[in-house]
């Protein structure tokens, strides 16, 4: 689909996301991931939402990506995971907005990626309980949230980053996980680091 095709779309609804740095992932204030290297997973869960006469609504969709440094460095490899469930016609839909050409913050992710796999058609379970989310996408991706724990008294410790100008979320409320896997192509396991929660709103196409 060109961009010169791209109808008029919108989508609201919860995005989970969990990566290999420690909590409060410093890439959200464009400082250096933890360990040099940025490795993590966006799942979006459309609650509403229309990409021109396609309905988007209850789709579920996730990028699996891995950078061999900063993100705005480039080089990144990335794996779409869409639901099985979807249509054709939503599949198409996705597609286009995960490939940046409609805009949205896939439009700013496309321009650090050099290799993107084939997209996973697979079994979706999605569980929303904010900070005990469960996402698990067939044998493929496994996302299992829990609240950071004040390390003395083991009480649960609540932090909100508040992103006025973030591009995937304008605030999220950050966790850790008890399980964190991607089992294909872009393969990594981080258990234990930060994960976050929070709200979307997207539109386009780009002026």
């Amino acid at each position: 689909m060109s961009t010169t095709t791209i109808p008029q779309w919108r989508l609201k609804g919860k995005l989970v996301q969990a990566c290999n740095c420690e909590y409060g992932c410093p890439c959200e204030f464009n400082a250096p991931p933890s360990q040099g290297h940025c490795h993590g997973t966006w799942s979006w869960h459309v609650e509403e939402g229309r990409f021109g006469d396609v309905d988007l609504a209850g789709v579920h969709f996730a990028a699996a990506c891995k950078w061999p440094g900063a993100i705005h460095e480039g080089n990144g490899e990335a794996l779409p995971l869409l639901d099985e469930r979807m249509t054709p016609e939503q599949q198409q839909a996705v597609g286009t907005l995960l490939s940046g050409q409609a805009g949205g913050p896939w439009g700013i992710i496309a321009t650090t990626l050099t290799t993107v796999h084939e997209p996973k058609l697979l079994d979706w379970d999605y569980d929303f309980a904010g900070s005990d989310t469960t996402i698990k996408a067939g044998d493929v991706l496994t996302m299992e949230l829990t609240p950071i724990r004040n390390p003395v008294t083991g009480d649960i410790f609540e932090a909100t980053v508040v992103l006025p100008t973030g591009f995937t979320s304008k605030a999220l409320n950050h966790a850790t996980t008890s399980d964190f896997s991607v089992r294909d192509g872009v393969s990594y396991a981080y258990p234990g680091k930060d994960a976050a929660w929070g709200d979307f709103e997207y539109d386009g196409p780009p002026a």
